[in-house]
């Protein structure tokens, strides 16, 4: 029973083929076949959101850091567009793996840490020592803030695995829960059935702040080295 919880976080195979990859392709399907051209409520809708995030992303950073507009609204898309995968039947979600999410994580904060180093190497540096540091506490602050920046894309994939892994379990286990219950007390399962509804809407907004999270962490990141 345990490990059957853990399956959902397993590839599902069909036929040989994995279904990740029909998911993913399915966006690209949609981009294809629509005329981009023409204007609907929808993509007025959708345009209106995208502009106004990226406004609401983008405001702390100056001018300089602008130019990584489009590559970090994208990476957020796609954020949200993996985070949100898992809740569709015969789906599973890539970003509660761990591996991928330090494949993100990784190469974006070497960005970030790349650009200080080239634009402005005396800047980015002294924020391994805070000025005014006493000279006996300078050695062991220069290693502390060494770790901490050493830590940060640890924490960008392991905030991102950790919350949604905990989220899809606590649906798996409620759902398990209204099955389990049905034939046996109705109206506990029909209670359960409505706190599953409202986890799985509880989820979708999680796996959209999470993606959200994990660019405005980036965006901070870069500040620093602009």
């Amino acid at each position: 029973m345990i490990l059957n919880f853990f399956n959902q976080f397993s590839i599902p195979y069909t036929l040989g083929i994995p279904l990740i990859i029909l998911a993913l392709l399915f966006p690209l399907t949609i981009w294809f076949t629509t005329n981009r051209l023409i204007q609907n409520r929808y993509s007025t809708i959708q345009s209106s959101l995208i502009l106004n995030t990226t406004k609401q992303m983008m405001l702390p950073i100056n001018n300089a850091g602008h130019k990584w507009t489009s590559t970090l609204m994208t990476l957020m898309l796609m954020l949200m567009l993996f985070n949100t995968l898992g809740l569709l039947p015969y789906t599973f979600t890539p970003t509660t793996q761990l591996s991928m999410n330090m494949a993100l994580a990784i190469p974006t904060w070497l960005m970030t840490v790349l650009t200080g180093l080239r634009n402005q190497p005396t800047t980015s540096l002294g924020h391994l020592l805070p000025e005014g540091t006493p000279t006996p506490l300078i050695p062991m602050l220069i290693i502390i803030e060494t770790v901490s920046l050493l830590i940060r894309p640890i924490a960008l994939g392991v905030r991102l695995t950790a919350n949604l892994t905990a989220g899809h379990l606590l649906i798996q286990l409620t759902s398990t829960a209204v099955l389990v219950l049905a034939n046996t007390m109705t109206v506990t399962a029909s209670m359960t059935l409505i706190i599953l509804i409202l986890l799985t809407c509880l989820e979708m907004a999680v796996a959209l702040i999470q993606a959200y999270v994990f660019i405005l962490l980036l965006t901070l990141y870069l500040q620093e080295n602009i």
